[in-house]
């Protein structure tokens, strides 16, 4: 029988993002401004994240829209140099390390990915996950969770899910998982409702 999982989502909640900087960067190296970048990719995006188009081909497109003047090598490069670790979750979660399996669900890329696990100390602890791009669909949608229900063999109403964005905690809530909506600058009631999940399930020292 399925037991206590922790499941997270990634951008904002275990690493943050700003695009900012990769469109500077870009910017640099092409004839648009920096804020005209993301809508010149608009058609792409979503695409690229269901898994509608693979790595190769995206980059490939992008440098194609922003005729940035550098290889695929150095577009890959400037697209995931964009995160940085959220400190603070990384402290939370360290007690649980070996205590509770630890899952990820994403609205993600391949490239972005592979670049966050193989980059940051703090998806150490993750063994798994079900991702946009691989599962071909996103987000708040209901089927994405019914992929990573059977895929990662959970019980929702044992799984302690987190999530940046209301709608996708929303569904989560529909289907019956315990739920946080994160956000940084409330991380103390994070810390709380987590200490209280784990308690419940006997996962405190």
């Amino acid at each position: 029988m399925p037991g206590p999982v922790l499941l997270s989502d990634i951008g904002n909640v275990l690493t943050f993002f700003d695009f900012s900087v990769a469109a500077q960067r870009v910017a640099e190296r092409s004839p648009y401004p920096a804020e005209a970048l993301s809508a010149r990719l608009d058609h792409i995006k979503l695409p690229f994240e269901n898994g509608d188009m693979d790595d190769d081909t995206f980059v490939a497109e992008a440098i194609a829209a922003l005729e940035f003047a550098g290889t695929q090598e150095d577009f890959e490069t400037i697209w995931c140099e964009i995160f940085t670790e959220n400190l603070a979750m990384k402290s939370t979660l360290e007690p649980l390390v070996g205590k509770v399996p630890m899952k990820l669900l994403s609205n993600t890329s391949g490239l972005h990915k592979n670049y966050l696990l193989s980059t940051y100390d703090i998806f150490r602890p993750f063994s798994g996950g079900v991702y946009s791009y691989s599962a071909k669909c996103s987000k708040p949608g209901e089927e994405i969770f019914r992929v990573t229900i059977e895929e990662l063999d959970l019980d929702p109403a044992q799984t302690f899910y987190i999530d940046d964005l209301e709608a996708n905690i929303a569904t989560a809530k529909r289907l019956g998982f315990q739920t946080h909506h994160y956000h940084h600058e409330r991380h103390a009631g994070l810390e709380k409702e987590l200490a209280a999940w784990a308690q419940k399930h006997g996962l405190t020292a």
